[in-house]
């Protein structure tokens, strides 16, 4: 079977063609990066504007691709629903349904946050390399990391296809907290990228001479938990704030940098992020017995928290599942795939509207 995915949650246009769940044939990303490098961040109406004008040829040049491989014709289109920016989703949602009205196949509808948890199982056209990535059934149960720009979230999976939120952030995402703090340093954007750049940097140069940033634990008893466990949720608002008073404490982000501490204020802030992150994770894995831990999400690229989770895999006997980098950000193969898997709106899609809510499961 082969999907046609099509990813216009934030700010990347993306359509790939994905057969039998996992065989990436055709992969198409359009990045809006420099369109919101001077604004620090995501503008919705910049980002919905530039879909529009990009979603046809992206779709096309992946249409393209996938003809010249042979792999027969389209059997089902998906589209992300949410959640995301409303203005961007309904650009991806529009063409998704005019597209499968227009080939004549079924429209299914994707949770964007569960189809990053399904880039571990994707493998490239006539990869060599296919068999060590195990099918997704293999892996269960497993606990489920999303991190991202957007989203950082502790997910159940007892089956492939069910999700039950375990914990999250109750404020700032992981990938946002690396945004605000690199435009605070004069970073630039996005901050993620350069942050790990530069923490990289300092500790193999440094060892770990660090500031001490706070962890992010919530208090037990806060209403923002709605019901969720505090040693499974995070909040880096608190931290945000302790970053703040350190640059305000030292003279400003121009002193800082004058003085050469701009890599050691980076790679502690980092640090404070991937230790939370891997205590909320060490907590889940000890929760419950699981096979695998599974993580998607663009803040998956980066390379520390990558070295500390596959310690805290080890440590719990479960096997770690990351993407390949190219499938880390948001994409289209990641919603071709998992469609092939959960196709919980196929009987409605078309009757489909955005909810820029979505939560995980739904």
């Amino acid at each position: 079977m082969n999907v046609l995915g099509i990813e216009t949650s934030c700010d990347e246009t993306a359509a790939a063609v994905v057969k039998d769940g996992r065989e990436v044939v055709s992969s198409v990303v359009y990045t809006q990066i420099p369109l919101h490098q001077p604004y620090g961040g995501v503008v919705p109406e910049i980002a919905s504007r530039a879909h529009i004008e990009k979603i046809g040829a992206v779709v096309g040049e992946t249409m393209t691709r996938f003809h010249g491989s042979g792999c027969g014709e389209v059997d089902a289109v998906a589209v992300t629903y949410g959640p995301g920016l409303s203005p961007a989703l309904i650009v991806g949602l529009n063409a998704a349904k005019g597209l499968a009205k227009g080939l004549g196949v079924p429209l299914i509808g994707i949770n964007h946050i569960e189809a990053h948890l399904h880039t571990s199982f994707l493998i490239d056209h006539d990869d060599a390399s296919a068999s060590d990535i195990p099918a997704p059934a293999e892996c269960m149960p497993a606990l489920g990391l999303a991190i991202s720009g957007g989203h950082t979230a502790w997910i159940d999976m007892p089956e492939y296809g069910i999700y039950t939120i375990l914990g999250q952030t109750l404020d700032d995402a992981a990938g946002e907290a690396f945004d605000k703090a690199a435009k605070l340093l004069g970073l630039g954007y996005p901050g993620g990228p350069v942050v790990d750049r530069i923490a990289k940097e300092f500790l193999s140069a440094s060892g770990k001479d660090l500031i001490s940033f706070p962890k992010g634990r919530p208090r037990d008893g806060v209403s923002a938990l709605a019901g969720l466990p505090a040693e499974l949720c995070v909040s880096f608002s608190g931290l945000k704030t302790a970053l703040l008073r350190y640059v305000q404490r030292e003279g400003g982000a121009e002193a800082l940098a004058s003085a050469g501490e701009i890599p050691r204020v980076v790679a502690s802030y980092q640090e404070a992020i991937v230790q939370a992150i891997a205590d909320r994770t060490r907590t889940a894995l000890r929760r419950s017995r699981r096979r695998s831990l599974i993580v998607g999400g663009g803040v998956s690229l980066n390379s520390r928290l990558r070295s500390v989770l596959s310690d805290v895999a080890r440590e719990a006997g479960v096997r770690l599942l990351l993407a390949k980098p190219r499938y880390c950000g948001d994409n289209g193969a990641m919603i071709a795939g998992l469609a092939f898997f959960r196709r919980n709106h196929e009987a409605d899609a078309m009757r489909l509207d955005v909810n820029p809510c979505l939560e995980v499961g739904e």
